[in-house]
Formats: structure tokens, C-alpha cells, sequence
């Protein structure tokens, strides 16, 4: 069962080759990504067309290293699998020009899959896990808590009306003038700072329903770097670390419990996947919340959580194993596509109802 993944829906060109047929924990045999790091730094920021040019440099490279480092034939391939959307329209146009090159060229099935769906099964790429399960998928596009059925089985539960976790991290950043990418910045200078030394409102805790917003939060950060105050940058940065992360925890606990009245089969684990996952303060919340809720947690590591080439080859592989894997080369790429087609725009208090 070995697929090749390629991933390409942002800034990171990526590509890796994952065998199935191994345990958890020796499935990867490459996983190669290219990061447009000095870009990103120079423009303060993803500019798209800049970012679909790299990939257009780099992909070839990219795939053929990972093969190499692997030791595998495009031949002893099972299907070759790539994002397909959401994301940068230019760049998932890229990787799926790309890898349905190859697929037709070596006679392969060609996977078009959900960027959000690699991020939603990495935590099985590495782990045991059982369906259902809870995901809390947190990165600079998404902030999302999901139940985990099956294999394209998603039903989103919370989504956030305004801002992503991680967007609200880039651009605490930026008015900081951290650089970029602003996740590890702000994790960075918190450990130094005091968590409550700013008053900062946390984002929706205790409030009705499942969804979470950020945008406040900004503007509160806003006042406090432009004040008069004379907050720290340290303590600026740790206090909106806390509340940010006390936000997320509220409405993932509340998730929880909203589907543990809802449906007949018990959560078998408590997930998180994207970007601010490889965030140590929040990993550390969410273990203490699983102990509360008497689920086992699972965080990938850090290599995973941003966007990865693996994690898109892995979802092939579930996707091969569930018997949903037929030859999609008519697919076209999607700058938009939600993981659960039937969820509303914006859940509110009736996502209680899970």
C-alpha cells in the first residue's frame, strides 16, 4: 500500500511517499517540503502569485527526492494522491497539474483529496486510533472542531465566524514586528513574558453553542502594543497565548460533551492537526483536558501538524483501504471545499445539538 502525496495548497512545496502496510510509526519512508520561508519574511506575509511560481520551480525537485530518499519506483506505486483544494488556487493547480502528470504517464490511480482531510487522519498516520474521534483542527486558514466518523465521514461541529487561531497569531506578529511565520514567534517570546500580566478577553468562553472568534481578541492585542500602558512585549505575547488557548479549550470541552449527548458510540480520542498544534503550551492544555474527559490524546509531531506531503499520502492510503479511491483525473481544483459539505456557514448556538 504505498502511495506518494503532494502538497501544495499554501507555501510549502511538499512531497512524501507513505507504505500502509507498515505499524504506526515506521509508515513514512520521505517526506520532503520545501518552505518559502524567505518569501514569506521578505513580503511579510503568503503572496499567492509568488508562492505558485516557487511551486512551479520546485515540485519536480521536490518529488523526485522523495522518491529517491524512499527507494521507491513511480511503478510500485499504488496511487498517487495531492491537494486539491482548499487553499491558494494557483499553487493547488500546481500539484494537481502535477501529480495527475504522473499518475497518467505511470498508469497510477489519481487521488484529489481535501487538504483538511490529510490534517483530519495524520493523528492515524502515527497512532492507533479508532473511529469516532474529535478533532480540533487549528491553523492559519482554519479553527474548526470536528467528530471524526470514518473515513470521508466529517461532521463539523464549531467553526470560527471571523478570524483562524493561527491568523490571529500572524498578525499579533506583525503588529509586534515578530516576522514571520508569527506562530513560533509569539510561542517563542511568551515563555519569557508573564500569561496574565495584559487583560485580555478570552474569545467566546462560556457563550452558547461551539464556534470560536478571534477578531476581538486582534483588536485587544491592538490596543495593547499601541497603548500607553507600557505592557512588555513579553507579557503581551504570553497573555494572548493564555487566552487564546483557554478559548480554544472551553469550546472543545463543550464539543465534547455536546457529542457525548448526541451520539451512541463514544469518542475513542481526543485529536489535533494544523499549524498551531505544534504549539508545546497548547499541547500540554489539551493532554490536561483529555485527562478531564478520560480521553487519550494525540498530537502529531510537530513535522506533521504544518502542511507535509505525508499527511496527503496517508489519506490516500485510508482512502485506498476504505474502497473510496477511484481514478478522479476530471477533478478540478477547488480554492474553496468545505470537509463537511452539509455544515451551515456559521453553527452558532445550534451546534450544541452536534
Amino acid at each position: 500500500m504505498l502511495v506518494l502525496g503532494i502538497e501544495s495548497s499554501c507555501d510549502e512545496t511538499a512531497a512524501a511517499v507513505v507504505d500502509g502496510s507498515r505499524p504506526a510509526g515506521e509508515r513514512i519512508l520521505s517526506n520532503i517540503v520545501f518552505s518559502q520561508w524567505e518569501s514569506v519574511r521578505k513580503y511579510g506575509g503568503v503572496v499567492p502569485e509568488v508562492a505558485a511560481r516557487a511551486h512551479v520551480e520546485k515540485i519536480d525537485q521536490v518529488v523526485d527526492r522523495a522518491l529517491d530518499e524512499a527507494g521507491v519506483p513511480i511503478d510500485a506505486l499504488d496511487g498517487i494522491a495531492a491537494t486539491a483544494g482548499p487553499g491558494l488556487i494557483g499553487g493547488v493547480i500546481v500539484g494537481v497539474s502535477y501529480a495527475k502528470a504522473l499518475a497518467m504517464g505511470a498508469d497510477k490511480p489519481f487521488m484529489a483529496l481535501n487538504h483538511l482531510e490529510g490534517h483530519a487522519l495524520t493523528p492515524r498516520l502515527v497512532a492507533s486510533i479508532e473511529f469516532p474521534f474529535l478533532l480540533l483542527l487549528v491553523s492559519g486558514g482554519h479553527c474548526q472542531t470536528l467528530l471524526v466518523e470514518g473515513v470521508g465521514k466529517y461532521r463539523r461541529l464549531g467553526t470560527t465566524i471571523d478570524d483562524a487561531i493561527g491568523e490571529a497569531f500572524d498578525k499579533t506578529a506583525k503588529l509586534m514586528e515578530l516576522g514571520q511565520p508569527g506562530g513560533p514567534a509569539v510561542e517563542a517570546l511568551a515563555a519569557q513574558g508573564d500569561p496574565r500580566a495584559v487583560p485580555l478577553p478570552v474569545p467566546f468562553k462560556g457563550r452558547p453553542g461551539l464556534d470560536f472568534s478571534f477578531s476581538g481578541l486582534k483588536t485587544a492585542v491592538r490596543r495593547a502594543v499601541q497603548g500607553d500602558a507600557g505592557y512588555s512585549p513579553e507579557d503581551i505575547a504570553a497573555s494572548f497565548q493564555r487566552v487564546a488557548f483557554e478559548s480554544l479549550i472551553d469550546r472543545t470541552r463543550r464539543a465534547a460533551e455536546a457529542v457525548a449527548l448526541a451520539v451512541d458510540t463514544p469518542l475513542q480520542a481526543l485529536v489535533v492537526a494544523g499549524g498551531v498544534a505544534a504549539n508545546r503550551a497548547l499541547s500540554r492544555q489539551l493532554t490536561s483536558l483529555g485527562e478531564e474527559l478520560g480521553l487519550p490524546v494525540v498530537v502529531p509531531p510537530a513535522a506533521l501538524c504544518t502542511d507535509n506531503g505525508a499527511m496527503m499520502a496517508w489519506a490516500g492510503v485510508e482512502r485506498l483501504r476504505a474502497g473510496n479511491a477511484e481514478d478522479q483525473l476530471a477533478f478540478a481544483p477547488r480554492p474553496r471545499w468545505p470537509l463537511d459539505p452539509d455544515a451551515p456557514k456559521s453553527t452558532g448556538a445550534g451546534a450544541a445539538k452536534a
